[in-house]
């Protein structure tokens, strides 16, 4: 009866928290608690240690450095920005088939051995006889299908921010972004490890080229949540043997 009660109540408590944002359009979520923002108001620790550079050297065109105009000025440190290119055109199509047939008979009799069967045949009860001592008949077949068809297909750009350098050199990045419209907010997630060598000279990266990506693309609002099933009807899925 415990575990009913405290069911119960964390629906109940549920629901009061659904029915605050009755009539509202859901809120963003605040940049300023991100890993985003902390990284970007940290600065990273210089790669070398050393003397400043003179002031006429640090304002040279051609002194190589990012602010220069030959300068490299691709991500490549905690707190840069680069932007995410997501273009997912995936179609698999799996098909196939296995069949299997077997079937057997087995039969003996003893009709006739020096007249033994004649002389048990009127030992048996009415019906019985020898000369059919056992037949058996079995046969089993079995026959499975099985396809997969799936298509997908996502064209997305995103910002995303540097994290961390990591010691091998490669970069640590997230980005996340928040569209709403009307009541509905969709949502954008992407994180992952890129190399500084993939980043390319318009300071982008395609997905395929980030490592343990992780790309979410949802929502939340009125429309969402007319979309998924209610949490007693959940519980109940889970909960239910039939």
């Amino acid at each position: 009866m415990r575990p009913f009660v405290i069911l119960l109540a964390a629906t109940a408590l549920v629901a009061c928290q659904r029915l605050e944002d009755v009539g509202k359009a859901p809120g963003f979520t605040p940049v300023e608690n991100g890993s985003e923002f902390f990284a970007m108001n940290t600065r990273p620790l210089p790669e070398t240690l050393g003397y400043p550079q003179p002031a006429a050297q640090e304002a040279s065109l051609w002194s190589g450095t990012r602010g220069s105009l030959l300068g490299d000025r691709r991500a490549a440190q905690r707190g840069d920005i680069l932007t995410v290119v997501i273009e997912i055109d995936d179609k698999a199509e799996i098909s196939n088939s296995s069949g299997r047939s077997r079937k057997g008979s087995d039969s003996m009799g003893i009709p006739a051995m020096l007249g033994l069967p004649q002389r048990i045949d009127a030992e048996l009860p009415e019906g019985a006889s020898m000369a059919d001592a056992f037949s058996t008949n079995s046969r089993s077949s079995y026959q499975g299908d099985g396809s997969v068809s799936r298509k997908e297909k996502l064209t997305l750009r995103i910002a995303a921010t540097v994290l961390d350098r990591l010691p091998n050199g490669a970069l640590q990045i997230q980005g996340s972004q928040e569209v709403r419209v009307n009541f509905e907010m969709r949502e954008l997630i992407v994180t992952g490890f890129v190399r500084p060598e993939d980043v390319s000279r318009q300071n982008e990266i395609t997905y395929d080229k980030i490592a343990g990506a992780r790309i979410s693309y949802g929502g939340r609002g009125q429309i969402t949540d007319v979309q998924q099933p209610r949490i007693g009807q959940q519980v109940a899925d889970v909960l239910l043997p039939f």
